[in-house]
C-alpha cells in the first residue's frame, strides 16, 4: 500500500481559488440559506491562508469576499456563521466524506483511531478538564476528541471527530445547556466507544475498509478489540508493556468438577497442573528476539527497526478463567531508536508475515502527520469558541480544507 503522508499547502493563485469555489459548491445545498454557504467558502478561504493563527479574528482580516456577499464587519459575521448559525455539519460532513470517496474509497481502506487534544485556558470551553493531553505530553487542562481516520491505497483523509465529555460535564445541566450539548451526547461514554460510533457512523454510508488501526489508548480496552471484531474487521492496535498473555498455549480444567478436597465444585475453569502462568509484555520481550526490518524507503533513506512477530494467547483475567478458552492472537513487539518498546495486539489472519504486520501497523503515522498539519496549517487547534455547536462546526470546516488539500495533490 503506497500512502502519502503529508497534503500540501497551494498557494492560493486565482486558479486555485477558482478551485476551492468549485469544491464549496459541493456542500451548497446542505447549508439552508445561500448566504451560510458562501461563508463556508470564505472561511475555508481562511484556513487554507497563509498566517499563524486560524481564530476567526485574523483569519477574517485574510479573506477576499465572493461577489453577492456584502459585510461591514467581516469578523462578526464569521464568528455568527460559525458560533450561532443552525446548519447541521454532521449532514455536512457526511457529504464530505462521501465527496470524498469517490477519489480514494478502496476495499484496501484502513480506519484509524486517534485521541486529538486541545490545550485550553478556564473551565468554560465544553469539555475542558484537566486530563492526558496528548499535545503537552502530560496531565492538563484541555479538551480531548476521538477521530477516526480513513487511509486507502492512494491518500488518507479525515472522517470523523468528537468531543469527549467527561463525567464532571455529564454530571452538571447547567454546564451542558450554557454550552448548548445536545441531548442525544448527554452521556458517560469512554472515548473507545464514541470511536466506534463514529466508525459506524461512516460505514454504514458504504466506506469499504476491512482493518482498524489505533494507539494503546484505544487498544487496552478489551471491549474496544471485541467492538472491532464483532463489525468483522481486522485489528491491530497498541497496548501497554503491563498486559499479560500466554507465549505457549494454557490447558484449562472446565468448571463443575471437583477439587478433591471435598468442598464445592469449582464454578469457574481454572489452569491445568503445569501450565506455565502469563506473563507481562514486557518480561516477554526481554526474552524475545528482536529483529530488524526495514518496511519501507522513506524520504530521507529506509525506513528500519527492530521487531518481534509472535502468537499468544491472552491472559487478562486468568486467575479467574476469565480468558478460558480464548483464541490466539498476534502480538507485535518494536524497539524504538530510542530503545523505547512498543506493543500491539492483533487478530489478523494467522499466515501474515512479519513484514505485513509491521506495515499495516505504520500506516498511522502518516495520520499523526495529517492531525499535525490540520493543527499547524489549517488552525484545528485555533478555535477559540466555547460551545459544542461552535467546536464541530469549526472541525468539520477544518476536515472539508484538508480534504481540498487531498483532492488537490
Amino acid at each position: 500500500m503506497i500512502i502519502m503522508s503529508k497534503t500540501y499547502t497551494p498557494e492560493l493563485t486565482p486558479e486555485v481559488l477558482d478551485r476551492l469555489e468549485t469544491y464549496a459548491d459541493v456542500f451548497r445545498d446542505d447549508f439552508t440559506h445561500k448566504k451560510q454557504a458562501l461563508w463556508s467558502g470564505v472561511y475555508l478561504q481562511g484556513l487554507l491562508h497563509d498566517g499563524e493563527r486560524k481564530s476567526i479574528e485574523p483569519l477574517s482580516g485574510r479573506v477576499t469576499l465572493p461577489p453577492g456577499l456584502d459585510a461591514k464587519d467581516p469578523e462578526q459575521a464569521l464568528q455568527q456563521f460559525v458560533n450561532q448559525s443552525p446548519w447541521d455539519d454532521q449532514e455536512l460532513a457526511s457529504r464530505y466524506r462521501q465527496h470524498l470517496a469517490k477519489t480514494f474509497a478502496s476495499p484496501e481502506g484502513i480506519f484509524v483511531f486517534d485521541d486529538t487534544s486541545f490545550p485550553k485556558q478556564g473551565t468554560h470551553s465544553v469539555g475542558v478538564q484537566r486530563q492526558y493531553c496528548g499535545a503537552l505530553g502530560k496531565k492538563a487542562n484541555c479538551q480531548v476528541a476521538p477521530s477516526v481516520h480513513y487511509v486507502s491505497p492512494t491518500g488518507h483523509y479525515p472522517l470523523a471527530m468528537r468531543l469527549f465529555l467527561p463525567d464532571c460535564w455529564i454530571e452538571d445541566e447547567e454546564r451542558l445547556d450554557e454550552a448548548g450539548v445536545p441531548e442525544a451526547v448527554r452521556q458517560s461514554q469512554t472515548k473507545g466507544a464514541i470511536a466506534l460510533e463514529l466508525l459506524d457512523t461512516v460505514r454504514r454510508e458504504g466506506l469499504p475498509g476491512w482493518l482498524a488501526v489505533a494507539d494503546a489508548g484505544y487498544g487496552v480496552s478489551e471491549e474496544f478489540r471485541k467492538g472491532l471484531a464483532a463489525r468483522g474487521l481486522k485489528y491491530i492496535v497498541g497496548v501497554t508493556d503491563e498486559m499479560v498473555v500466554f507465549a505457549e498455549e494454557p490447558k484449562w480444567e472446565s468448571p463443575g468438577q471437583a477439587d478433591g478436597s471435598g468442598g464445592r465444585p469449582r464454578t469457574r475453569p481454572r489452569l491445568a497442573e503445569g501450565t506455565t502462568r502469563p506473563v507481562s509484555l514486557k518480561d516477554l520481550a526481554a526474552k524475545t528476539r528482536l529483529r530488524k526490518v526495514t518496511w519501507r524507503e522513506g524520504t530521507k533513506g529506509k525506513l528500519s527497526g527492530h521487531f518481534a512477530w509472535l502468537r499468544v494467547w491472552p491472559g487478562s483475567g486468568w486467575a479467574r478463567g476469565e480468558c478460558a478458552g480464548a483464541e490466539p492472537i498476534g502480538l507485535l513487539i518494536e524497539r524504538q531508536a530510542d530503545g523505547k518498546l512498543k506493543y500491539a495486539f492483533s487478530n489478523l489472519p494467522p499466515e501474515t508475515t512479519r513484514l505485513r504486520a509491521i506495515r499495516l501497523w505504520k500506516t498511522r503515522w502518516p495520520v499523526e502527520q495529517g492531525y499535525q498539519q490540520m493543527k499547524e496549517e489549517l488552525g484545528l487547534a485555533h478555535f477559540e469558541g466555547r460551545s459544542w455547536r461552535g467546536f464541530h462546526h469549526h472541525v468539520c470546516l477544518v476536515m472539508m480544507a484538508y480534504g481540498f488539500l487531498a483532492l488537490e495533490q
